[in-house]
């Protein structure tokens, strides 16, 4: 690892100075990702500020059905607030689903959202855009600095490689990573807002704004300008909404598919609904269509099939992630189910 600074404020006024007097910061948290990256050398921030301790950023605040959830609290307290758990339960599910209990007593709320993909080509230095460098041979980084691939210069490390965990939505670019954020797809379901405090004072955008597709290389996912810090989210929620995730095992893994739906009723009809996937697109993946098919429907095997089907229309999968579609389809019936308590396959 290399050499930083190292900065421990006491407010958010001292945390955004901190992040904007150096030439490249990085907030730390719980660390579970951001030091595993800067042990693999694949960001060097000059200075590392750490949030934790800032009394604002954490906490629950529930009034009535209005949630604000602190950026700094653990995935462990998420999982553990009986409030919560009764107004969101697909926030919760999706806290329960990340990592290990060691992981969730460290992790917090802002380090999830902002994590960055656990794409193995990222993770190895190749970049968010499978290695793909426009008009030159494929590069990677090493010690500062570039080192020659010897494939083809129109290869894509990713499209002609190793895909399994790739996207299956949004694949026509070069942007082929799967998003990593467990709580991103449940807190843009619920219609969350993210605030965020920076150098130019402090906006609020909806959780969904914080993720882009980068269009080249060096560029971020993430859209936080320099010296900004994630605060806090907030939401408002009712009973009906879910999460479902599928991945390999039930231990510490990384999701395969993740879906998280919030309905909104009239009577025992969908009159309004929300259905948004993670892990099968670079940002976390609206399914419109999906969307449609159950809206004015009674939530049933048959109507949450139907929105399965409809929720893979334009999958475009690659050479080996074909499996994700099915997973796809599985995973909204049966959040949608879950929604309405209806969880056949738990017995």
């Amino acid at each position: 690892m290399r050499a930083f600074e190292y900065a421990s404020p006491t407010s958010i006024a001292d945390a955004v100075k901190a992040l904007g007097g150096s030439g490249s910061s990085a907030a730390l948290a719980g660390g579970t990702d951001l030091i595993s990256r800067m042990k693999d050398d694949i960001v060097r921030p000059a200075r590392v500020v750490y949030v934790k301790g800032i009394p604002e950023l954490s906490g629950i605040r529930v009034e009535g059905s209005v949630v604000t959830l602190g950026a700094a609290t653990r995935l462990v307290d998420l999982v553990q607030h009986a409030a919560l758990a009764e107004l969101a339960p697909a926030v919760r599910q999706a806290a329960l689903e990340v990592g290990s209990p060691q992981i969730r007593n460290m992790a917090t709320l802002g380090g999830n959202l902002c994590q960055r993909p656990c794409d193995w080509y990222f993770r190895n230095g190749f970049g968010l855009l499978g290695g793909r460098k426009q008009g030159r041979n494929l590069v990677r980084e090493l010690e500062g600095e570039y080192a020659p691939i010897d494939v083809e210069e129109t290869a894509h490390l990713v499209r002609d490689g190793d895909n399994r965990y790739a996207a299956i939505f949004m694949t026509d670019g070069d942007a082929l990573y799967a998003h990593s954020s467990s709580l991103a797809p449940p807190l843009i379901a619920l219609g969350a807002t993210a605030t965020l405090v920076g150098p130019d004072g402090e906006r609020t955008v909806p959780v969904a704004e914080l993720y882009r597709i980068p269009q080249s290389a060096g560029e971020s996912e993430l859209t936080l300008r320099p010296g900004e810090l994630l605060t806090q989210v907030r939401f408002t929620a009712g009973p009906r909404n879910a999460t479902y995730e599928v991945r390999q095992k039930q231990s510490h893994d990384w999701p395969l598919v993740l879906c998280s739906v919030a309905l909104t009723m009239d009577g025992d009809r969908v009159s309004k609904a929300s259905v948004v996937l993670g892990s099968v697109a670079p940002i976390p993946y609206r399914a419109e269509a999906a969307e449609r098919a159950i809206t004015g429907h009674v939530v049933s095997t048959e109507t949450a099939e139907a929105a399965g089907q409809a929720a893979v229309e334009g999958a475009k999968p690659l050479s080996m992630n074909g499996y994700k579609v099915t997973l796809t389809r599985t995973a909204v019936k049966r959040a949608l189910l879950a929604a309405v308590g209806q969880r056949y396959w738990e017995g």
